[in-house]
């Protein structure tokens, strides 16, 4: 799997499902379909007037999300900065022409309430559910910084083997510590609640 990959499975699913949390630090999801994909960069638009572009222009940060017919989900996370008022009208235009469904909702001059935004800086999380055990991978694109996730085997381990023996996915190995196979992890916790010496921790 690769950055190029994911995005063409997003631009497949179609419709994502893009996050925002809202003043009262309420978790706000809707389905948008009016994205432009230029190489790693995504375009979208949405109204001024939605509290959609509110949450966006006060925050930014935004989580972006689809999932396949081959049980893969594809997460991006990132800050969506408005595009430049003197590039507005060209990347719109781009995506009135590519989703045409775009002039029945807002035809003709009505369309000049719509703002863009961008996206370039962001991380990708690839999960798959289909393959046994199961595949995670993460990727960055821009200057995004990825944030560690999971759970990791401390030197405090005894080597009794418990934890590999409660993993769902068997992807624990044996060592000194013993390790944790981030690609194969559920992040479950199941480890992390049932070592003797709690020598598992979150990252």
């Amino acid at each position: 799997m690769d950055v190029e990959t994911c995005l063409k499975k997003l631009g497949y699913v179609g419709v994502l499902n893009f996050a925002t949390v809202d003043e009262d630090g309420a978790p706000q999801v809707r389905n948008i379909s009016a994205i432009h994909y230029e190489g790693t960069t995504l375009y979208f638009l949405t109204a001024r007037g939605k509290p959609f572009c509110r949450q966006l222009r006060r925050d930014g940060r935004v989580q972006i999300s689809g999932y396949t017919r081959y049980k893969e989900t594809i997460r991006l996370s990132g800050k969506a900065m408005e595009v430049p008022e003197a590039e507005q009208r060209k990347w719109r235009d781009v995506l009135y022409q590519e989703q045409p469904y775009l002039e029945n909702v807002y035809p003709g001059e009505t369309k000049n309430i719509d703002t863009m935004f961008v996206l370039r800086d962001y991380t990708i999380e690839y999960f798959c559910l289909s393959t046994r055990p199961i595949t995670r991978e993460y990727f960055t694109v821009g200057n995004a910084v990825l944030k560690p996730k999971g759970y990791s085997i401390t030197e405090e381990c005894i080597g009794c083997g418990t934890c590999q023996g409660v993993c769902p996915q068997d992807a624990i190995d044996e060592g000194a510590p013993f390790a944790i196979r981030q690609n194969n992890c559920l992040q479950c916790g199941n480890c992390y609640e049932h070592c003797p010496v709690q020598a598992i921790q979150q990252l």
